[in-house]
């Protein structure tokens, strides 16, 4: 998915995330996300904004890099007005498929996160699963959590949902192999202070290996919610999984963090 200018000599391939993201062999690999998985998050993320108090049809909700819907559907069931946004066509037509199949309506759009046109529309952004930090330069993550902001009621959540890099770090697994169907796929990854990065390479039972990158930005306590306040959140408070349980640097797999817009 990756195409040459011949005349300048150099090789003109789309970001990462652009590739990958619209790939069909995705949805292969990571198979292994679950509904109930989904079902944990939103229930936590309702529980912990107080937002489940609300009658769901009276408050509007933006999933970003919704992916393939999990959360977004899952929402979208609980009767809150849902937008899903992602920039994957191929991601988008599997969560319409999927919405279709269970009577679900929801909308959706296919957006680059730095270039979100919504304002002041919504009382809950969802942002999950490590969908932050995809860019080369810090400036674009910070464009994202300024679109957030506009995108927000006066008083509107929102929630990002990170790696937390002190558990990566001690728990990283360098090189994994697994089967999927007839696919033999490894995965290789490497760690720096900056960044995580994942190559996967997916071997079919007949044809030749084709090989995916991801990259994503690691992100301290500190450091995020620095930026969030920047970008004029208010830090309520912060997960450490999605079952809600409390924060610990040391310890939690994750790192959901629960912000306002004031």
């Amino acid at each position: 998915m990756s195409e040459s200018d011949h005349s300048s000599g150099f090789d003109i391939r789309e970001p990462w995330f652009a590739e990958w993201f619209n790939h069909p062999l995705y949805l292969q690999v990571y198979s292994h996300r679950d509904t109930g998985e989904a079902v944990r998050c939103i229930r936590t993320i309702l529980d912990r904004t107080r937002l489940a108090d609300i009658s769901p049809s009276s408050l509007t909700v933006l999933d970003i890099a919704c992916g393939a819907g999990r959360h977004a559907l899952e929402l979208a069931r609980l009767g809150y007005s849902v937008t899903g946004n992602d920039l994957s066509p191929f991601l988008l037509d599997t969560a319409r498929s999927e919405a279709a199949a269970g009577s679900v309506e929801l909308a959706f759009t296919c957006c680059d996160m730095r270039k979100l046109p919504h304002d002041n529309r919504f009382d809950l952004v969802v942002q999950l699963f490590t969908s932050f930090g995809y860019f080369d330069k810090e400036d674009d993550d910070r464009q994202v959590l300024a679109n957030v902001h506009q995108a927000l009621i006066s008083g509107g959540w929102y929630v990002l949902d990170l790696i937390n890099p002190l558990h990566l770090k001690q728990n990283l697994v360098e090189r994994s192999c697994r089967t999927i169907g007839n696919l033999t796929v490894i995965e290789e990854r490497s760690l720096t202070d900056q960044r995580i990065t994942k190559t996967i390479t997916i071997t079919p039972e007949k044809g030749e290996p084709l090989s995916f990158t991801e990259s994503v930005a690691l992100f301290s306590e500190e450091k995020i919610t620095n930026m969030l306040r920047n970008a004029g959140f208010l830090i309520d408070s912060i997960a450490g999984d999605y079952n809600g349980s409390a924060f610990d640097s040391g310890h939690s797999p994750r790192m959901m963090l629960f912000s306002r817009k004031p």
